[in-house]
């Protein structure tokens, strides 16, 4: 059984899905942020990987540390300010991965203050990565 560090939920897109976006979906985005992230569930950290539930209808996203080559926080041109707010708080979440390629991830959104916790997770996660 592998023990489970640290859990919250996630919103998330791939760059493809977020590329796809049409300036309408955008405006929906601006509004909720739902509209532009498909994917939803649970993210979790543990020992051995970080897992994505309900990642796709295959089920669950596991990420071991090798997978994850490399992790930052900052808004692009895919999800900038204009949409995830003039917050620091509100920077997605990105990471380069070898089975999804690149992946913005939201952890504990609050859908109208914009917060989330993603600093935190990014911290956590690299620590882990060294571990």
């Amino acid at each position: 059984m592998t023990d489970v560090v640290r859990s919250a939920s996630y919103i998330a897109a791939t760059v493809a899905e977020l590329r796809q976006y049409s300036i309408a979906d955008k405006a929906a985005g601006i509004v909720s942020q739902r509209a532009l992230f498909p994917r939803r569930g649970r993210i979790e950290l543990t020992d051995h990987g970080l897992v994505l539930t309900d990642w796709s209808d295959a089920g669950d996203l596991t990420l071991p540390r090798e997978a994850i080559l490399s992790l930052r926080r900052a808004f692009t041109s895919l999800y900038g300010r204009f949409i995830g707010g003039l917050l620091d708080a509100g920077k997605p979440l990105i990471m380069q991965t070898t089975t999804v390629g690149e992946i913005y991830v939201l952890i504990d959104r609050r859908e109208i203050l914009e917060f989330t916790t993603n600093r935190r997770w990014e911290a956590a996660i690299a620590a882990w990565r060294q571990s």
